[in-house]
């Protein structure tokens, strides 16, 4: 991401801070970009009054966007003055992560917007939240606002596979930096490379007896720093402003995000979905629980959403 002209901010009604709105306007007034403030609403029991007739259950649908849209343009009302382009727009939808990602390929959005809230273990499981499908499934990249400030002279942490030569890995190490790059001109922040290096397997030194685990983990640091320095070189980054740190990703970003205070972390998902999402997650649908910071979540080049346009856009 290296320009921001459109932006798609998701409201929760249920969020009386609104941070997506805020986070999204103040984008939106250091870019001068368009934003248009986007609510799905739905009930089901309006879809359930067998007494009534479709037209009648249509004229419920309406009155009930018309009741929303009148709220949502009052809450963008403090705002109007600092977005110089600053709608609103509401849907009927059954399912609000299908909504937007079809708002995002019809409108071309460089940008989504949205609000996190605490999911438990189990239901994320069995029911997928909307913001785990926006990571898979969006195109454009997807910012998860927390409650943390953005200050001048924040920390932005970027976080890349440095070490991984695959070309897809390497393309998309790439868009991290650059994105974090963006973002730091734009927010005035501090970018920081975050590469993290897996730990010894310990069944390595229990199965081999000549194995030395600290030759080992020597020799595998120098390999990620190398490749981190790599990176920073690359793109006129301070090798000072690289961060090299041992364990998973989700643990190691955790950690480093509270340690630095960081104002919002950059990092790819891979899309993953179906079994191996239920069983496995992301990186980034894992860190969502515990950090205390937005989440800059980005798709690879070529990425191509499961989800399509309805057909009429198609005729």
């Amino acid at each position: 991401m290296n320009r921001l002209n459109r932006i798609l901010a998701v409201i929760d009604p249920a969020d009386e801070q609104q941070k997506s709105l805020k986070r999204a306007v103040e984008l939106a007034r250091l870019s001068n970009a368009s934003m248009t403030a986007f609510l799905v609403v739905y009930d089901f029991s309006y879809e359930m009054t067998t007494m009534l007739s479709p037209d009648e259950r249509e004229l419920m649908r309406r009155c009930m966007i018309e009741e929303r849209t009148q709220w949502l343009e009052a809450q963008i009302e403090p705002y109007l003055e600092q977005v110089s382009q600053l709608h609103t727009k509401v849907i009927w939808h059954s399912r609000p992560f299908e909504c937007i990602i079809q708002q995002v390929l019809e409108t071309n959005y460089d940008l989504v917007v949205k609000a996190t809230h605490e999911h438990s273990t189990l239901r994320s499981v069995i029911f997928t939240p909307t913001d785990w499908h926006l990571i898979r499934k969006c195109p454009c990249p997807l910012l998860l606002v927390k409650e943390h400030d953005w200050p001048p002279q924040g920390t932005i942490l970027a976080a890349i596979n440095a070490a991984n030569e695959e070309t897809h890995h390497q393309d998309l190490n790439e868009q991290i930096i650059k994105t974090g790059q963006f973002m730091q001109s734009l927010v005035d922040a501090n970018l920081k490379l975050l590469n993290c290096f897996p730990g010894t397997p310990v069944n390595l030194a229990v199965e081999i007896p000549e194995f030395d685990p600290t030759s080992y983990r020597d020799a595998i640091k120098s390999h990620h720093l190398n490749a981190i320095h790599k990176q920073a070189d690359k793109h006129n980054i301070a090798h000072e402003n690289c961060i090299l740190t041992e364990g998973l990703p989700e643990d190691s970003i955790l950690d480093i995000a509270k340690e630095t205070d960081a104002e919002l972390v950059i990092m790819g998902t891979v899309g993953r979905s179906g079994i191996s999402a239920a069983l496995l997650g992301n990186t980034a649908e894992h860190l969502l629980e515990g950090i205390n910071c937005d989440v800059l979540a980005l798709k690879p080049y070529g990425f191509v959403s499961p989800v399509k346009l309805p057909d009429k856009y198609h005729e």
